[in-house]
């Protein structure tokens, strides 16, 4: 007979508004609004976004080559040899 989690204290002047789960419409405006709202950020944030990754990308393509021809025997080292 204790009283439940909502009714423990009683607070006025504060008013709740809430609309049931079951009533909300989660994709509602998603192609009228979210896709070309994706597009514009997408745009607007290309040239900060971009460059660091082409040039950590381009960084990262250059020291692999680098090792793997690091890795490999020079035959002129070997011409001699039996």
């Amino acid at each position: 007979m204790g009283k439940h989690f909502g009714e423990l204290a009683k607070v006025r002047g504060i008013i709740h508004y809430r609309l049931s789960p079951f009533e909300q419409r989660a994709f509602a405006g998603i192609l009228s609004g979210g896709l070309p709202n994706l597009f514009n950020r997408i745009r607007d944030n290309i040239f900060r976004v971009a460059p660091p990754f082409i040039i950590g990308y381009l960084v990262y393509d250059f020291v692999e080559k680098k090792h793997l021809e690091t890795l490999k025997k020079n035959p002129a080292d070997f011409e001699n040899d039996e």
